[in-house]
């Protein structure tokens, strides 16, 4: 009876045991590529020439899908500023609302984690597929570091092309909030412009970009590291796919929450 209660007892706690080694090593395999990809953007001669290329793949394809998403934003923020607002608060604080809300939060975050299943799972499956079909090891044995082959352009790129997109959508959620207010709320242009910027800081748009800029080196990082640590066949390549757009997310959101301690 003591044996039986004691393997019951001890079967949870090797559970977690087993899930806290390998959470530890997954980390500290994340750290050595993480290195390695550190290491490889020295080699600019064979990175440098793909850069263009995937800030095209990565950056200008998400802008629709970014922009789409801002503009609904906007449109709702409106709307529910003006419910909430209504007889309390002057209308005109609509603007600031939407102004501040979509530059500082909705604007890179929703962008972000729209991306993440975007650009993270085209990245995670792009490489993973490579790694399961043994093509990096062609690269490999070409005498091409793959890191700096087939990562460091993506990283580079995502740190690049993220704050633009985030741009364009702060911008489209403010413009579709602006048609908002004018069409179906009875404010005009002025009333709409004075809200706007009546809490407005230049730094504003500093920090979204910032925000935008870590965003764009983790969900990159995170899709080429799952796709280099697939094993396996097709199954395989969905299971690091999907990982990597859980796991991007999640760190979207708390890297938010670390920009919004260390700069706010």
């Amino acid at each position: 009876m003591l044996a039986r209660m004691g393997t019951d007892w001890s079967a949870p706690v090797g559970i977690v045991g087993r899930k806290t080694i390998g959470f530890a090593g997954g980390f500290g395999r994340f750290g050595g590529f993480a290195a390695g990809v550190v290491r490889a953007t020295g080699q600019v001669g064979l990175w440098g020439r793909l850069v263009v290329q995937q800030m095209a793949r990565l950056g200008v394809a998400s802008l629709p899908i970014a922009l789409f998403i801002a503009a609904f934003t906007g449109i709702v923020l409106a709307l529910q500023a003006s419910y909430t607002f209504t007889g309390a608060v002057p209308l005109y604080f609509v603007g600031a609302l939407v102004g501040k809300t979509m530059i500082l939060e909705l604007g890179p975050v929703l962008t972000g984690l729209a991306l993440a299943g975007r650009v993270g799972a085209n990245i995670a499956a792009e490489v993973g597929t490579m790694r399961v079909t043994e093509q990096i090891d062609a690269l490999e044995t070409l005498a091409y570091d793959p890191v700096a082959y087939l990562v460091v352009p993506r990283v580079i790129a995502g740190i690049i092309m993220f704050p633009v997109v985030v741009a364009f959508a702060d911008g489209i959620g403010v413009l579709g909030g602006w048609i908002t207010s004018i069409n179906l709320l009875n404010m005009s242009t002025p009333e709409f412009v004075r809200g706007l910027r009546l809490f407005f800081l230049p730094f504003d748009i500093q920090f979204s970009l910032i925000k935008a800029a870590s965003f764009g080196l983790a969900v990159t990082m995170i899709g080429a590291y799952y796709g280099f640590e697939t094993s396996g066949g097709a199954e395989a390549v969905g299971r690091s796919t999907t990982q990597a757009v859980v796991v991007s997310s999640m760190l979207i959101l708390v890297l938010d929450a670390f920009w919004a301690v260390a700069l706010l």
